[in-house]
């Protein structure tokens, strides 16, 4: 089965066949729920109700020359039902309705009408305090809800991180990866050449690589930044969880505080998610200060852009302060 906008007659038949719409219920109409990256996804409208169906495909849906593993879907559903045990985690999180593992197919409930975090890369755009401890809370009940001295083989999710991997650890320090930054941003590239021929910093980001393709202890979500972050009507959620796997702690947040750095969120924002997030046992302030300057790196210089606004100036002093955090 593949999920196509242009032909509702047969998603409906499809879902009337999975057993998810009602033998009477007709399919209003399709439409594009948001701008995402990875999946092709459709909100299907009926008169009674709203789904969101979620398909994902050998490749990244926005960039399609990018092969990415299919799989990615059922990992994801897997997360979904495995935060279902969890009250306060399902509350942040739509519903799974169910999941076709052989067609890579998703039905969630529909969110409603929202809008994901990346306007906080917008001058001026803030992140509220009260958002701001709800992705707190909700970060230290994943981290302490499924912790194990064994992780679960259903989260190893190799192949996913086996392309993150390359996308963060890689891709953005090799000197000559065909990228031209410069189309991006006049001057970005030799603004970015000093990191690519530090030795010393690659070496660094080469053992953090291995960390982070080692088995941890902690289920994460993998990719928690504004675009996993949905504002809705009842408040802020927290969505695709495809990169999700058992390892170190300090990547999650240390992935979310780069991001609040990108955003040029207020200090007392940052420190917000940062004295209030509950570390669990072991956790390594140092490699959290690692994984927060890796991914303002591989964000400013790598492939996976941000809808940044920044001057290459600002884009200047950021790399200086990850490379500082890199030390």
């Amino acid at each position: 089965m593949i999920v196509n906008a242009q032909d509702p007659e047969a998603l409906q038949d499809y879902l009337l066949r999975m057993g998810w719409l009602n033998p009477d219920e007709l399919i209003s109409r399709l439409e594009k729920p948001g701008e995402g990256n990875m999946n092709y996804t459709l909100r299907v409208i009926t008169p009674v109700r709203t789904l969101i169906v979620k398909q994902a495909r050998a490749y990244v849906e926005k960039y399609p020359t990018i092969p990415a593993p299919a799989g990615r879907a059922v990992i994801e559903g897997r997360f979904y039902q495995k935060a279902s045990e969890v009250p306060m985690l399902s509350a942040y999180m739509p519903e799974l309705l169910g999941m076709d593992e052989a067609n890579n197919i998703l039905v969630l409930e529909d969110l409603g009408t929202s809008s994901d975090y990346t306007f906080l890369y917008q001058p001026g755009r803030q992140l509220s305090e009260d958002d701001a401890l709800a992705l707190s809370a909700y970060l230290s009940e994943l981290h302490q809800a499924f912790g194990s001295t064994e992780p679960n083989p259903d989260f190893a999710n190799r192949a996913m991180r086996s392309l993150n991997h390359e996308h963060i650890f890689s891709y953005p320090f090799l000197e000559d990866n065909g990228f031209d930054l410069d189309t991006i941003q006049p001057g970005l590239q030799a603004l970015a050449m000093p990191y690519k021929q530090d030795t010393a910093l690659k070496h660094i980001v080469r053992t953090l690589g291995e960390l982070y393709l080692a088995d941890g202890p902690i289920l994460l979500h993998g990719d928690y930044y504004p675009g996993s972050w949905l504002q809705t009507t009842a408040g802020v959620k927290v969505i695709d969880p495809e990169f999700c796997f058992y390892g170190p702690a300090e990547f999650d947040l240390g992935v979310m505080q780069a991001h609040l750095m990108m955003a040029e969120q207020p200090a007392s924002i940052q420190n917000t998610v940062l004295a209030t997030y509950e570390r669990p046992a072991g956790f390594d302030e140092a490699l959290l200060r690692r994984f927060t300057g890796v991914e303002i790196m591989r964000r400013l210089i790598g492939l996976a852009q941000l809808p940044l606004r920044l001057s290459l100036e600002q884009k200047r002093s950021l790399l200086e302060e990850a490379r500082s955090l890199l030390s």
